[in-house]
């Protein structure tokens, strides 16, 4: 029975990554913690599941690279279940009037010579001006950003000290590189690749990762730093690399749900919260949609900030400057998201055959001018007819997801608008541009059509309604210049601390942004773990 009088330490609306990694660490500070899930099963947007009868695969959120290597280690996920192996290869991108470009495994330079020994000799400069700004930034994503709009000098110091310490690792990098990480905030992957590269394979290859989850052109301003954030991570120790989850993206949140209930955390699914409470101007508790009361000193919202401030709380606690920040903040992120079952493994006319470029990361997209105008067809039409499309295939590194003989494909597509054009609904469309998708595989690998046995079809709309990504936006909120670091979600709540007192962001919607990173959870944390005690 459910004790009406218990007020917790804390209670988190959404049980996925952000959310379980905070619990756990407020739980290991001795908090008494709830988790609420509206789904059956906790994880959000990195879960698996059962698509088609025998085959899994991570329904959302598909590849692992940015996941904190602090997280892993406190929350002991390797302990509790975890095993991340690397891609063999990087990226393979196949080019339409033949040939192809595939990196990693120690020849990415002689790929990139086959198209320009330029290009090939300007690599490792352009690696290590990106890899000395990453990793200032890493160090970044793992503290709370400079919030001095609270007012008071008592509270405005230690934000100011805060921003100190940043200048000093800022200053860290030299004039070049501060120029450098400064541009790159502001100018488009285009322009910032224009200046090492002439090729444009190897600009569509690095170009790709500045509109990931980014409804823009490769040429919009800004798209730089969507391109830099990419670059963030790391997989088992290996800077920039990208891997697998054995048993999908949902062994990750999976082992973090047994992390969190080791450490005392009460996990509750299908248990969607209705509205946060709020008594005298603060958060107290929330509702549930079985309309249990659950009262808290801490109300901990790992959802997209538009979806906290307009649908869960009630709007005359909304003060005037967060409802308008919150009409205008701006999510949609252009995506279209599938999996697929597979008879066999795809045939790719430029490279036949089995081998180790299906473990990479399949780029259809052979140069950024193709980009451009997939966003905007999508922009004006509701959807790219030449789409960009990433196409991974875990089950070559991972035979727990198929049948043997058989395989799983997750297939992330852009360019389409979060909402169509012309009132149209995503319900009427969404089978017809899946099978634009599967038919823009197949020009590149001809019978992978016909290899199709199933497949699970989510669009911008369908995230929205089974995950809450509003808009389909995969990051709770575009990663432009007016959305990030002190501005995220914005100026004065950049420090987890929501509008009003009693209530904390701990989501992709903070700082430093999205994908499965664990660093919004783990700052929040601590920022709650101070002010709770």
């Amino acid at each position: 029975m459910t004790n009406p009088a218990r007020i917790r330490d804390a209670v988190l609306v959404g049980g996925g990554h952000n959310g379980l990694v905070c619990a756990t660490y407020l739980a290991r500070a001795g908090l008494d913690v709830t988790v609420l899930e509206r789904r059956p099963v906790v994880g959000g947007a990195a879960v698996t599941e059962e698509f088609h009868p025998g085959f899994r695969n991570s329904v959302a959120s598909y590849t692992v690279s940015l996941l904190q290597p602090k997280v892993i280690a406190d929350l002991d996920l390797h302990g509790h279940g975890l095993r991340v192996v690397q891609r063999r290869r990087n990226n393979f991108l196949p080019l339409p009037e033949g040939g192809y470009l595939l990196t990693g495994g120690g020849q990415t330079a002689a790929e990139v010579a086959k198209f320009s020994r330029r290009d090939a000799e300007a690599l490792p400069a352009y690696e290590a001006r990106l890899d000395a700004i990453a990793d200032v930034l890493r160090a970044l994503a793992l503290q709370p950003p400079p919030n001095v709009t609270d007012g008071g000098w008592w509270k405005a110091l230690p934000e100011l000290l805060r921003g100190a310490r940043l200048g000093r690792r800022l200053h860290a990098l030299d004039e070049t590189l501060r120029q450098e990480l400064l541009d790159l905030f502001s100018i488009s992957a285009a322009e910032y690749l224009d200046r090492w590269f002439e090729s444009a394979p190897i600009k569509a290859l690095f170009g790709f990762d500045g509109i990931v989850g980014n409804f823009a052109s490769p040429y919009a301003p800004g798209s730089a730093y969507v391109l830099l954030h990419h670059v963030f991570g790391e997989v088992n120790g290996v800077k920039g690399a990208w891997g697998h989850a054995i048993g999908g993206m949902g062994a990750i949140t999976q082992a973090m749900a047994r992390a969190a209930t080791a450490a005392g955390v009460e996990i509750r699914i299908a248990a969607g919260v209705r509205e946060v409470q709020v008594e005298g101007g603060r958060a107290t508790g929330v509702v549930t949609d079985s309309g249990e009361v659950l009262r808290a000193r801490a109300v901990v919202a790992n959802v997209n900030p538009k979806l906290l401030y307009q649908r869960l709380l009630p709007a005359a606690a909304v003060p005037a400057a967060t409802a308008e920040r919150m009409r205008h903040w701006r999510c949609g992120s252009g995506t279209f998201r599938m999996n697929v079952a597979l008879s066999r493994l795809p045939d790719f006319s430029v490279l036949p055959g089995e081998g180790d470029h299906l473990t990479a990361g399949i780029i259809i997209a052979p140069s950024l001018d193709y980009m451009d105008r997939a966003w905007r067809d999508a922009h004006d039409h509701g959807w790219s007819r030449e789409p960009i499309v990433e196409m991974l295939i875990p089950s070559t590194l991972d035979d727990s997801l198929a049948p043997p003989g058989m395989h799983v494909a997750s297939l992330f597509c852009q360019h389409v608008a979060p909402e169509l054009p012309g009132g149209r609904s995503w319900d009427d469309h969404r089978e017809e541009v899946a099978d634009l998708m599967i038919a823009t595989v197949d020009r590149h690998a001809p019978g992978f059509a016909a290899s199709v046995l199933g497949r699970q079809v989510l669009s911008p709309l369908d995230l929205e309604r089974v995950f809450g990504l509003v808009g389909g936006d995969i990051f709770h909120g575009a990663l432009s210049l007016n959305q990030l670091f002190s501005a995220r979600p914005m100026l004065g709540q950049a420090g987890y601390r929501g509008a009003i007192p009693g209530l904390y962001l701990c989501g992709s919607g903070t700082h430093p942004g999205g994908g499965v990173t664990g660093a919004p959870g783990h700052n929040a944390a601590q920022v709650l773990i101070s002010d709770l005690r």
